[in-house]
């Protein structure tokens, strides 16, 4: 019977192979959507592994800096430095914007990092070409997602930044490839207003008698400073010594700083868990009615075969064959069939991954998965055909 059903397969070759190359295309946007999910977790993970941080302090009952806004005082990170078990701690403010690269636009997040080495955490810590930032202003690290070469020159609000290193795999967790600048000017870039905002805060605040004190003098430029004021950060980024268990640093931090701190574990569950929790209810949607297309699909071939040879059925069951070797016959069909739409799916997605604009990873686990169930969507798909085979009446093939 094996060579039964390659001799039929062979000779209607035309209709399994393009609906194999059919089947193939929706299999390879599965898997590729499948890589789109992983992608997002693995960018997620890499951008807390790149940040170097073993706790992150940000404003309290948030979930800061990068599934909410936080705010916290730039010179907390001073206190925070002296408490036992800490290694390192470091400001960073993190701002996804558009960055002028000549005549385009590039959506990227902009990281403030605070002077010192490239260990210190925020700091990239590899580059494939250039060098680390060395002055305190104008100058930047880009990722090559931002498709930045060195000396080029991008734009980040009102300043215009030289390019002096280059990294790779520097990310968001939505993707979007970073810009590393001296930390007071993405605090400039972040916090503080721009003149016209100044002028409109001043005259409001003349205008209020709580702050227009005749006896006061310079009561409303002061109160004008602190309100356009950019001295603070979105996070301090912690380094514990070797051997410090995270929790008592950071029980003593949410309790005398007033503070909310997360480690490694929460930080990665609020962005896998919150963040990308819709995009992968989403995807997983897609997946279910790829799903059933691909089911539709298998069991409208394999039945139209078997439609075309109802006569050679009946003779099959006239000379005596069995129920079940005819099912294995139509049932191994539909194996074949996704078989070949497995191998084009597969090529096909390794291919297309790159050319996406998002980061695609296909993993192995997926692709064995993902043949798997392939391979029972296509038995279940072939019992519609094996059913009107098997009522096929063995007169018809003398009628």
């Amino acid at each position: 019977m094996i060579s039964l059903a390659g001799r039929d397969i062979l000779h209607a070759w035309g209709k399994f192979v393009f609906t194999g190359v059919g089947l193939g295309l929706l299999i390879g946007v599965t898997l590729t959507m499948a890589g789109v999910y992983r992608g997002m977790v693995d960018d997620g993970k890499a951008l807390l592994d790149n940040s170097g941080a073993d706790l992150w302090v940000v404003q309290q009952d948030t979930l800061g800096p990068y599934a909410e806004s936080s705010s916290v005082f730039d010179d907390l990170w001073r206190d925070i430095r002296t408490m036992p078990g800490v290694a390192q701690a470091a400001n960073v403010t993190y701002l996804t914007m558009q960055v002028g690269r000549g005549d385009e636009d590039v959506r990227a997040m902009v990281v403030g990092i605070a002077a010192g080495d490239s260990g210190e955490p925020g700091w990239p810590p590899t580059l494939v070409a250039g060098r680390h930032l060395t002055r305190g202003h104008y100058e930047a690290v880009a990722d090559i997602g931002t498709g930045a070469r060195l000396g080029d020159v991008l734009k980040i609000r009102r300043n215009h930044y030289t390019v002096v290193g280059l990294t790779r795999r520097m990310v968001s967790s939505s993707g979007d490839p970073m810009v590393f600048i001296p930390l007071k000017d993405a605090q400039e870039a972040q916090f503080l207003k721009d003149n016209d905002a100044i002028l409109m805060q001043r005259r409001r605040t003349e205008t209020n008698p709580a702050f227009n004190r005749p006896g006061v003098p310079g009561l409303v430029d002061a109160v004008v400073a602190s309100q356009t004021s950019n001295s603070y950060v979105n996070a301090i980024l912690v380094r514990l010594r070797p051997g410090v268990a995270p929790q008592d640093v950071a029980e003593p931090i949410r309790r005398w700083k007033r503070l909310t701190v997360y480690d490694r574990a929460q930080m990665e569950e609020i962005l896998v868990g919150k963040l990308i929790a819709t995009s992968a209810r989403q995807i997983g949607m897609f997946l279910v009615i790829l799903a059933f297309v691909s089911a539709a699909i298998v069991a409208f071939i394999i039945y139209t075969l078997t439609m075309d040879k109802i006569r050679e059925i009946a003779v099959l069951k006239l000379i005596g064959t069995r129920n079940r070797t005819i099912a294995w016959m139509i049932m191994q069909q539909a194996l074949v069939l996704g078989v070949i739409g497995f191998v084009v799916g597969k090529i096909a997605a390794t291919f297309a991954a790159p050319m996406f604009p998002k980061y695609v990873l296909l993993v192995p686990i997926d692709s064995i998965l993902g043949f798997v169930a392939l391979l029972a969507i296509c038995m279940l798909s072939s019992l519609v055909a094996i059913r009107v085979a098997l009522q096929v009446d063995p007169a018809q093939a003398i009628s």
